[in-house]
């Protein structure tokens, strides 16, 4: 069996590293804007392919699925919600982006706000990434593969941390190699390849996973089978004791996707990168119908692993990996292997992408040398991208031991997720906020909630109320402190957005009936499943 694991998970790999290199091989690399913008010839397909395969890591499917064998279907918040935010990035946010021509979020600040304010956003950006989302990345990723192929049994490696350094560094030099040699294009590419390969991975599972509740007597005699024994499971309402309350989903998970989905840049530089505004829409709206169909790969695994295996002692954390591991037949237990590391490089050459951009454009040109040329800027991206890509292979295995690691990573997360939105909508939707508002809300919202989660008394109050409550409450006072600068030292002129006729902006003719049709579907799958 592990002969044939082995052999049909390097046979993937290496297909599709050679399809992705035949496809970009003459690409332009050389410039900031074939680099880093694929040349703006994104197609819709390759954005939807490429925001959904950089979501989706291994941290996602198995933490997700785990969250599901314990709260149930309740944590399809986590997938479902998404699509409001993609609907506003498609309506409302990506219009904006494209009329100003940006590669970076911290461009617009520039273009909004001043200088000042970029150089804090880049700085913010970079120690984010570099810290915090690039090692966990590779730790997840590792620590998930190493649970569903049995790397020991495979490998003959008997030490867990020299297996764990082994799998982080390997997986990292192959993500980095993507990233920094191939660019935007090459990393959107091979996102395409193996987004299609995750689809139809996760659904065979799902299928396979079902066969065995029926005890192979057909998938819809297992649905069924899975409605009867554990009704309360598919409750797609969240209880107070759950992990995500239903009236959550009004506030901070909101709030939380909002960010994520419409100006984070590891997610967006790929719509920065469309060929018009038109196929910028089409490829967010289609990312949004995907993230519809994820409570199907993303948390049903998660209740059927719940009724398989409650009984064994299983973890909720294992649980996906047990999953797989037990009901997929040998021959494809490499296939989704190869997946699996392909969503891992992924979500981990998209970061390492965004990170580069932002250090070239932002500080190498911005900052340290204005008079760049093209090729310098992106010869500094690649050398920042080493410097970053070997400090995060080193940083991951030393995560080991962590207890609650991707509790860890939310509240990470928002740190700086809720004051760099609260700033760009601010930001675009009004015409005399000042600077120094942005530059408050930024530095002062990043330690308002740093704060709420580390210092003490303060970090009683994320316990009194719930914690997406929390940073809900604080967005709203990192707003009204912007709008009340506003009022008091406004801007001598208003500020207008000029188009820098860098993209086609007319826009898609269905982008609206379809951003209302997702809207309403999100309505009907939570009232189908609202009350169990």
């Amino acid at each position: 069996m592990h002969a044939l694991t082995l052999a049909s998970f390097l046979f993937f790999t290496g297909l599709v590293a050679f399809v992705t290199w035949r496809i970009t091989r003459r690409d332009d690399h050389r410039s900031t804007n074939g680099y880093f913008l694929a040349g703006r010839t994104l197609t819709f397909p390759l954005i939807a392919a490429s925001m959904l395969m950089t979501n989706l890591s291994t941290e996602q499917m198995v933490g997700l699925n785990g969250s599901a064998f314990t709260d149930g279907l309740s944590v399809m918040a986590w997938e479902v919600i998404a699509v409001i935010a993609l609907v506003a990035l498609a309506l409302f946010f990506l219009p904006r982006f494209l009329k100003s021509g940006i590669a970076t979020l911290p461009q617009l600040l520039a273009i909004r706000f001043d200088a000042g304010t970029q150089l804090i956003a880049n700085v913010i950006f970079l120690i984010a990434y570099a810290v915090v989302l690039l090692p966990i990345i590779l730790y997840s990723g590792a620590i998930g593969l190493q649970g569903m192929l049995d790397l020991q049994g495979l490998t003959g490696i008997e030490s867990s941390t020299a297996l764990l350094w082994a799998t982080v560094w390997i997986v990292g030099l192959i993500g980095a190699v993507y990233a920094l040699f191939g660019g935007l294009r090459t990393v959107a590419v091979s996102d395409t390849l193996n987004g299609v390969g995750l689809l139809i991975g996760g659904f065979v599972i799902v299928y396979f996973g079902l066969q065995a509740v029926s005890g192979g007597t057909g998938v819809m005699e297992g649905w069924s089978i899975l409605k009867e024994s554990d009704p309360g499971k598919f409750n797609s309402m969240g209880g107070p004791d759950q992990q995500v309350p239903f009236s959550t989903i009004f506030t901070g998970v909101l709030l939380l996707h909002l960010f994520y989905w419409t100006t984070n840049q590891q997610i967006i530089q790929r719509t920065f990168a469309a060929k018009n505004l038109a196929e910028g829409q089409k490829g967010v709206l289609l990312t949004g119908f995907f993230k519809l169909l994820g409570p199907l790969y993303l948390v049903l695994p998660g209740i059927i692993a719940y009724h398989l295996y409650a009984d064994q002692g299983v973890r909720a954390d294992e649980a996906y990996g047990h999953l797989v591991f037990n009901v997929l037949p040998p021959y494809l237990t490499g296939f989704f292997a190869a997946v699996m590391v392909g969503a891992i490089l992924s979500s981990f050459n998209s970061a390492l992408n965004s990170t580069t951009t932002i250090f070239s454009l932002g500080i190498y040109k911005g900052v340290l040398k204005k008079d760049a040329t093209e090729e310098q800027v992106v010869k500094s991206g690649k050398v920042f991208g080493w410097i970053i890509a070997i400090s995060t292979m080193i940083i991951a295995p030393l995560l080991a031991g962590q207890d609650s690691l991707f509790g860890y990573l939310q509240r990470m997360n928002a740190i700086y997720f809720i004051p760099i939105l609260a700033v760009v909508l601010v930001g675009l939707l009004t015409k005399r906020v000042p600077p120094m508002a942005a530059k408050v809300v930024l530095v002062g919202g990043c330690l308002l909630i740093a704060a709420g989660y580390f210092v003490p008394p303060f970090n009683k109050l994320p316990l009194v109320m719930h914690e997406f409550h929390f940073v809900a409450a604080v967005f709203v006072l990192l707003v009204a402190v912007m709008l009340v600068i506003g009022k008091l030292r406004p801007r001598a002129t208003d500020w207008v957005q000029e188009a820098s006729g860098d993209v086609d902006l007319t826009p898609w003719k269905g982008a609206v009936p379809t951003g209302i049709a997702l809207v309403v579907l999100v309505v009907i799958m939570y009232a189908s499943f609202a009350g169990g």
